[in-house]
């Protein structure tokens, strides 16, 4: 089997998440039953989608270390429920929030349903999305700082509305941080990300923009 596998790209695992979330649709579970913890749920769907992946392909797999579940795609694999589609993510500078994550994230958006005379449940896979690391940003931050920009703004306009977007960053920083975006404006983001010791990220709008954007790619 080993001798078979092949190095792992962005098109295959795009291909294999929606073979994955096709297959997992139909899969009765009974470890599933009656769980309603949606970390539990992720972790298990994390797991499992990474397991198929190895069973295909070469490459390098996630550890808590490099923080993300395929660091040689530089991916990270999100599950989230679909009547709140949202996840934690490791806070590591407030300029996350402008340029984005620096990697990108495959989604997948479940309705889990329990059978109460099998006690099994099933993950009905609603979306996988792929979100590109350049559309990662936060949605309201970078429309906000491209209007100013647009509108011929400077470091104070962008100091200002830093500071209104409570942006976790003292004086200093959101000043340096200004001057970088009148030299480098972001892309606009597709995010919804709050403010917290963890990230949250949030994806109702790359569920409804899927695949209208560019970096925004309905894989399933």
């Amino acid at each position: 089997m080993f001798a078979d596998k092949i190095d792992l790209t962005l098109e295959h695992m795009w291909a294999e998440a929606a073979n994955f979330a096709e297959i997992e649709s139909k899969y009765d579970e009974p470890a599933l039953y009656g769980v309603t913890d949606g970390k539990a749920i992720g972790t298990y769907l994390e797991h499992k989608f990474t397991s198929h992946l190895m069973e295909r392909y070469w490459f390098g797999a996630g550890n808590t270390a490099n923080g993300i579940d395929l660091p040689s795609l530089n991916v990270d694999i999100k599950v989230t429920c679909i009547r709140q589609p949202q996840s934690s993510c490791p806070y590591k500078s407030a300029r996350q929030k402008i340029y984005g994550l620096s990697y990108h994230l495959i989604v997948f958006v479940y309705e889990k349903v329990d059978d109460p005379f099998a006690r099994t449940g099933r993950l009905n896979m609603m979306h996988t999305i792929f979100v590109d690391k350049g559309r990662t940003a936060d949605f309201q931050t970078t429309h906000g700082l491209r209007q100013i920009i647009a509108n011929e703004g400077n470091a104070d306009d962008i100091v200002a509305f830093l500071q209104d977007r409570n942006l976790p960053v003292d004086e200093i920083e959101a000043r340096n941080i200004a001057e970088t975006i009148l030299a480098e404006p972001p892309l606009q983001g597709y995010l919804t990300i709050s403010n917290a010791l963890q990230w949250r990220l949030q994806y109702s709008r790359v569920i409804i923009q899927a695949g209208t954007v560019d970096g925004l790619e309905r894989v399933r």
